[in-house]
């Protein structure tokens, strides 16, 4: 890791800019998923062995048309995969979900991982998943606060009492607690303004997605620092950045290796009417058009000129980079996730 000085709010931060890594445990309807799954530890022990920093498990239900592994019990198994690296929920639907349990399971996965759990949280969007756990849409927010809200409680206090329009704890506990002191790092995911907003009051960081312009997201990163400073809070330490990320010999390459794999899975994000922020064109654009300033595409040298160009104009300093989807070969992710580690890494930290 490249360590960096920045100046936020008058104080100077020393940062450690990291590398992480995003599998979804994901594949298409008619894949063999056994064989998926497999590949995908794969993925996750050379990712290991190369030096990547942290490994991401993404979450959604009911994810037709893809056929999609659970969060859960995917990180638990890249802790014996994986010892050395960080592993994120990236990210758990909130709302829909029991804070108790919430705490109890991440609790339990701090102390399998020696202290490397991060706790990524988010809203959810799709009408779908809400109707199959019987949570009216238009409480999630409200939902979200108490959730969390609880899980810092049941993290951090011997017992709880608290009573919710939503759930209800009397005299509950979380035993043992997580390794982490006082708790596992809460990245919290936020596309719309109130959700960035709610990332700086009640998070440890925001933790910025992978869909939005990187135009748009200035304005919300002035958003986010006038809400840490209304809350009384410094610019974290650490601010992570997912971003789709696609290495090959040259951009041309690149962009013909990955178009009909990311091309398809953004067909799917625009059919689910993922929310977009104020100044993103949006996601039913052509993929041509859908790249512009949203993923890092090229070659090695270009990838990491993107990726040190979104570090100065929103301050992040951990990218959490996808760089294989669903209908992808084994051998082509491979390939330039090995490119990745071993050309983009050594350019970043040299222009930091």
């Amino acid at each position: 890791m490249s360590s960096l000085g920045c100046t936020e709010g008058g104080r100077v931060v020393t940062q450690q800019f990291q590398f992480g890594l995003v599998v979804r445990g994901q594949a298409e309807a008619g894949e063999d998923i056994s064989r998926r799954f497999q590949e995908t530890l794969a993925f996750v022990r050379l990712a290991d062995r190369l030096g990547y920093n942290s490994v991401t498990k993404t979450a959604h239900y009911s994810a037709h048309p893809f056929q999609m592994l659970q969060l859960v019990p995917m990180l638990a198994r890249f802790a014996a995969e994986a010892p050395n690296m960080r592993l994120n929920a990236g990210v758990l639907l909130l709302p829909l979900l029991s804070p108790l349990h919430v705490a109890e399971e991440f609790a339990t996965l701090d102390v399998i991982t020696g202290g490397k759990i991060i706790l990524g949280v988010g809203l959810g969007y799709r009408d779908v998943e809400f109707k199959a756990f019987g949570v009216p849409r238009n409480q999630r927010a409200k939902r979200f606060e108490a959730n969390l809200t609880a899980i810092k409680r049941l993290w951090t206090e011997q017992t709880v009492t608290m009573k919710t329009p939503y759930f209800e704890l009397e005299e509950a506990s979380c035993s043992p607690h997580p390794i982490q002191k006082p708790h596992p790092p809460i990245w919290i995911g936020a596309n719309a303004d109130a959700a960035v907003e709610r990332a700086a009051r009640m998070g440890d960081c925001w933790y910025i997605g992978p869909a939005v312009e990187i135009g748009a997201l200035q304005r919300q990163m002035d958003l986010y620092k006038r809400a840490l400073d209304g809350a009384g809070k410094p610019f974290p330490e650490e601010l992570p950045m997912r971003r789709e990320v696609f290495v090959a010999k040259t951009r041309e390459e690149a962009i013909r290796l990955c178009a009909p794999y990311l091309g398809a899975k953004y067909k799917a994000y625009h059919s689910w009417h993922q929310e977009m922020p104020e100044g993103d064109r949006g996601l039913g654009q052509s993929f041509d058009d859908l790249i512009k300033d949203r993923f890092f595409i090229g070659s090695p040298d270009e990838v990491a000129e993107q990726i040190l160009d979104a570090r100065k104009r929103v301050g992040m300093n951990h990218i959490v980079m996808s760089t294989e989807w669903a209908g992808m070969p084994e051998s082509l992710a491979v390939e330039t996730m090995e490119m990745i580690a071993k050309e983009v890494f050594p350019r970043v930290r040299q222009g930091l």
